[in-house]
């Protein structure tokens, strides 16, 4: 069936849409706005809890999507970034995660059937957007304690199993999990899925997206992106990657170490440049474009998109130059 993707990388690069808090700040949202109807009495501030608008403010939501899919993105992420009840617990609405992960994969779904009904040649698909967390397993938050741990690998993996299996039931085609900072957390989540896998005898695509956060190219668990790529390669992924944190130019040469070594699918969605001093995205369009095309000269990915600072205009330019190109060859 063509509509796998699986099978579709092979044969063609797919891009991954762009930032979906980006957007979310595009329409100034205030304390309101998030809370909506159901939550106006609610016991602490919500606003900047992007994932509660998929309940509250559902069609702006759908719009980002469809967006994107405009653009060209043939993939779109839920809005689940911080879709666990660790990072919800800052909002104290853990007990809404099933609902939010549930919903928030119900309107990517309706989007992006709406886009395939419409183009049955150019499928589109749904990723389940899992976060980092706000925690860190394999490092000690405690200057003085450098034993101590925020969180456990299995309150870790709890977390992303109810996440996961949120997003399997609203009917998305794939997992991302991305951003990833501490790979021991990411094992967390890579272990709860393929529990889920196994409970439910489901097969379900993983991409796996690493952060390299800053020159010396590690993640900030230390790892190397080599090292990075090792610890998760015992799962069989569809893609590896890097996202966040960098530029596309920044993250070429990271990048360019993760596809020589691996036999897996690549993906890359970096920011729209280096914040500047107000904390924002500077990055043209087409410079962010210009900059991917080396990732297509080289040959190094799958999957390309955008992460922080890219908008609807980055991913149009960058599917743009991708048309042309060829997708990195991988091995089953």
């Amino acid at each position: 069936m063509k509509n796998n993707i699986e099978e579709i990388i092979k044969d063609k690069i797919l891009i991954l849409d762009g930032a979906m808090g980006t957007m979310i700040q595009q329409y100034n949202f205030m304390e309101e706005d998030y809370r909506g109807e159901r939550f106006k009495d609610f016991k602490v501030s919500v606003k900047g809890n992007n994932d509660l608008l998929s309940l509250t403010q559902p069609e702006a939501i759908k719009e980002i999507h469809r967006k994107y899919l405009e653009a060209g993105a043939d993939i779109i992420e839920t809005n689940t970034f911080s879709g666990t009840t660790i990072a919800m617990a800052d909002y104290q609405m853990e007990d809404l995660v099933t609902e939010l992960n549930f919903r928030s994969a119900k309107i990517a779904r309706e989007v992006a059937d709406e886009f395939t009904a419409k183009e049955p040649n150019k499928p589109r698909f749904v990723a389940g957007s899992m976060g980092p967390t706000n925690k860190t397993a394999s490092m000690s938050p405690e200057v003085n304690d450098p034993g101590y741990r925020a969180i456990t690998f299995e309150e870790l993996k709890t977390a992303y199993k109810q996440q996961a299996e949120a997003l399997v039931d609203g009917g998305v085609d794939l997992l991302l999990v991305e951003t990833v900072f501490d790979t021991l957390n990411a094992k967390a989540a890579l272990f709860a899925i393929e529990e889920i896998k196994d409970e439910r005898k489901i097969h379900i695509p993983v991409m796996m997206s690493g952060t390299i956060t800053d020159a010396s190219g590690r993640t900030l668990s230390g790892q190397t992106a080599e090292a990075f790529l090792i610890s998760v390669s015992h799962i069989p992924l569809l893609t590896v990657g890097l996202n966040c944190a960098l530029g596309a130019k920044q993250l070429t040469p990271y990048l360019q170490t993760i596809s020589d070594k691996t036999s897996f699918g690549v993906s890359a969605h970096p920011n729209a440049g280096l914040p500047n001093a107000f904390g924002e995205y500077d990055e043209s369009p087409q410079d962010m474009a210009e900059q991917i095309k080396e990732y297509l000269d080289k040959n190094l990915v799958n999957i390309v998109g955008g992460c922080c600072g890219t908008t609807p205009a980055h991913i149009k330019a960058i599917a743009e130059v991708v048309k042309d190109y060829k997708p990195r060859e991988t091995t089953d």
